[in-house]
């Protein structure tokens, strides 16, 4: 069973871990270093919730899991949309603790904003987080050829999204 709680000061550590260390990050989501710093600096100043967007712990049986994250994308002058995405830790992954949090995370921000849409992407070779995407109730909608670039090369990525008129099929 999990939940999805907000950060607190004492998960910045776990947080690093899964941001900034290759074997925390995983083989999809290690980027390079970056500043040890930034993690801190974000919780100080808005707790790491504000309007346009935000990180809420995954924690199972009260131990961080991992983290979800979502952040505004403007679609046009009237209206926005959500761009989610998830790291879990290493020893919780393969237990449907990712598509179990981002179900939540989609019904989080359906009950709590005005955006009808909510998109996720990975890498193409990605195939466990396509299948908790599809999971969690998404909907495959294309290949992104060479969109992002880690570890030396520009790799195809795949776009998932859900509409607020998803809701009710979704478990």
């Amino acid at each position: 069973m999990i939940n999805l709680r907000p950060v607190e000061e004492d998960d910045l550590p776990f947080l690093r871990r899964l941001t900034n260390d290759p074997e925390g990050s995983g083989e999809f989501q290690w980027y390079g270093w970056n500043n040890p710093h930034r993690l801190r600096q974000r919780w100080e100043e808005t707790g790491m919730l504000s309007d346009d967007g935000g990180v809420l712990i995954i924690s199972a049986d009260g131990e961080p899991a991992g983290f979800v994250s979502w952040r505004k994308q403007i679609a046009n002058l009237a209206s926005h949309y959500w761009e989610i995405g998830l790291i879990v830790a290493p020893e919780f992954r393969g237990k449907g603790y990712g598509t179990e949090a981002q179900r939540r995370l989609v019904r989080y921000l359906f009950e709590h904003t005005t955006a009808n849409r909510i998109q996720a992407s990975t890498e193409i070779e990605n195939i466990a987080e396509q299948r908790a995407l599809e999971k969690a109730g998404f909907t495959r909608e294309g290949v992104l050829r060479g969109c992002g670039f880690r570890a030396g090369a520009w790799r195809d990525g795949v776009l998932y999204s859900v509409i607020r008129s998803d809701l009710p099929r979704l478990v």
